[in-house]
């Protein structure tokens, strides 16, 4: 146990416990009550911030658009921003002559937020951009806050607090500019969007708390999903890169399934070496470096009482790599771990994630 200021947190790193707060279901265990105090303009009251019944709410509207057959047939989308990126790449390794050097890691932000627009939003990254450019930015300021932790802080129209309120603001209206556009378009879309506008409406909201619900869940969306995924997929490229032989691998993988064809959710599927060094990658560099909850009641956590209010980290970082579940080769390259999906390889993968019905994202998990 410590305390950061007047946090108490308490420090997890038993595999099984991680396991049972990562599948737990009961709602006397939620979100951290400081996150939404210290990073409300970033956050809102979403599905990543919520708890108990908004959070029920918040999950029956989100999750069916996240279940693994949706995600399938949302590849082709995704291969269109691929194709979009690997152009760029090749325009610009022509122009240098065969050979460039490339900063791949805007171009992978660039591709992880087209991503989430062309599957979720049915818009291009363009029409994008400027939401994803101020909640960088909004990100930026909210890291640059100090004095966290004390009381009425956030309050205090200084510069910093200022900056993160416009940018709050701004991000909002960028928001429902695009739903307003949805609306007028009579477009019959059923993407994560149309579900969050039918939720909102279904929920017989105010105007204003309408207007909250839809904002903050899609805020949340972009956050969850865009720089996380760029993470993830830098990281992944950078281990091949240092690895040729798992690189060549993967390469004859996918060449042997695909055939010069365009993958597709059955071919992504079949591609066993790419999976295997995904996973690898996802355990060595965790794109979530802490899973927090918080107590919302007194509860018994494999006979450890944990009182009302009390924090509970778990540090994925150290979890990954602790040589008592992976053995001495825990800081190693080795993606051969996951080739039989033993119970060691698979343990903290099922824990952190929390799958849930199918669901791959720790926030419709509950614990």
């Amino acid at each position: 146990m410590f305390s950061l200021f007047n946090t108490q947190i308490l420090h997890v790193n038993e595999p099984e416990i991680v396991r049972e707060i990562a599948t737990c279901t009961s709602l006397d265990l939620g979100k951290p009550s400081y996150q939404q105090r210290e990073h409300g303009p970033w956050l809102g009251h979403g599905i990543l911030t919520s708890d108990g019944a908004v959070w029920t709410h918040n999950r029956k509207i989100l999750a069916p658009e996240l279940y693994m057959d949706k995600v399938k047939g949302m590849v082709g989308l995704i291969m269109k921003s691929i194709e979009t990126l690997l152009n760029s790449w090749k325009s610009m390794i022509e122009k240098k002559g065969g050979i460039a050097d490339i900063k791949i890691d805007e171009d992978v932000r660039s591709f992880s937020g087209d991503v989430i627009s062309r599957a979720c939003f049915r818009s291009n990254y363009i029409k994008g951009e400027e939401i994803f450019l101020r909640l960088r930015a909004l990100q930026e300021a909210m890291s640059k806050k100090i004095f966290l932790g004390i009381p009425g802080m956030r309050y205090i129209p200084n510069k910093h607090n200022k900056n993160a309120w416009a940018l709050e603001k701004d991000v909002g209206n960028l928001i429902l500019k695009v739903v307003s556009d949805r609306k007028e378009s009579s477009a019959n879309e059923k993407d994560l969007l149309q579900m969050v506008l039918e939720g909102a409406k279904n929920s017989k909201l105010s105007k204003e708390a309408t207007d909250n619900f839809i904002v903050d869940n899609c805020k949340n969306i972009y956050l969850a999903g865009y720089e996380t995924t760029a993470v993830s997929a830098v990281w992944c490229l950078m281990l091949l890169a240092a690895n040729p032989d798992w690189q060549d691998r993967v390469r004859d993988e996918v060449f042997e399934i695909c055939k010069e064809r365009t993958p597709d959710a059955d071919m992504i599927q079949k591609m066993k070496q790419m999976t295997m060094v995904i996973h690898e990658s996802l355990k060595l560099y965790p794109p979530v470096l802490v899973v927090s909850r918080e107590a919302l009641a007194d509860m018994e956590l494999r006979g450890i009482h944990v009182p009302k209010w009390m924090n509970i980290w778990s540090l994925l970082a150290t979890l990954h790599i602790d040589p008592e579940n992976w053995g001495q080769d825990g800081l190693k390259f080795n993606p051969e771990r996951f080739e039989h999906r033993s119970l060691q390889a698979t343990i903290l993968v099922h824990a952190i994630w929390g799958q849930s019905k199918g669901v791959s994202w720790p926030e419709f998990s509950h614990g």
